[in-house]
């Protein structure tokens, strides 16, 4: 029940907001009392740093999948970018947002998980792609790991980049087309054009 309560939660937390879901919604959603959810989950914060920690998980998987994939680096950035953008559907809501606004330690928690995992698979990215050619041999790799992580946060920034302008699966693939032209070899701004051509999303 506490997974089932969990997959719940996630779903209406991502559509709706951290704090627009209360624990009655979930509780009717799922057609069960709500001393049932405190039977598994003390109050509300608990319930959100296990939805966020579960789902923190389960990218983690995905990533690494991707990772152990024989695909190209630049082929394996969409993949992942991908990944994340399914998991969080979009992120409709500004989850980002109203986390760090209502539940801070949950929030703090989980940028210093995305940050170890983000920076591990960047630089990781970053190496495979300079000894396949593909990326440029001169490059900072430390900063660049970091300097992308900065970047993706601050895309879910809804006051400089707010939803209705700009929807987050367009958003994501322009900063990774950036982010990879600014780095690329002609060997390998020439496999990003071709993947750009074959594989353009045509989601909205």
């Amino acid at each position: 029940m506490k997974e089932k309560i969990t997959t719940k939660a996630t779903d209406l937390f991502l559509n709706l907001g951290f704090k627009s879901v209360t624990m009655d919604d979930i509780a009717n959603e799922m057609g069960i009392s709500k001393k049932t959810i405190y039977t598994h989950f003390k109050n509300k914060t608990e319930l959100v740093d296990d939805v966020m920690s579960s789902l923190f998980e389960e990218i983690s998987c995905g990533i690494d999948e991707i990772r152990e994939s024989d695909k190209n680096p630049i082929e394996e950035l969409y993949e992942i970018k991908r990944l994340v953008l399914e998991h969080l559907k979009d992120e409709k809501s500004s989850p980002q947002y109203q986390l760090q606004k209502y539940y801070p330690q949950v929030f703090t928690k989980l940028k210093h998980l995305h940050y170890n995992k983000m920076q591990n698979c960047m630089i990781q990215n970053l190496q495979k792609g300079i000894v396949q050619g593909l990326y440029r041999p001169n490059l900072n790799i430390e900063f660049i790991a970091r300097i992308y992580f900065v970047g993706v946060n601050g895309l879910k920034d809804d006051a400089i980049f707010p939803i209705n302008l700009f929807p987050r699966v367009i958003l994501m693939e322009d900063f990774l087309e950036y982010h990879l032209r600014g780095i690329t070899t002609k060997e390998g701004l020439s496999t990003l054009n071709q993947f750009i051509k074959t594989h353009q999303t045509n989601e909205v």
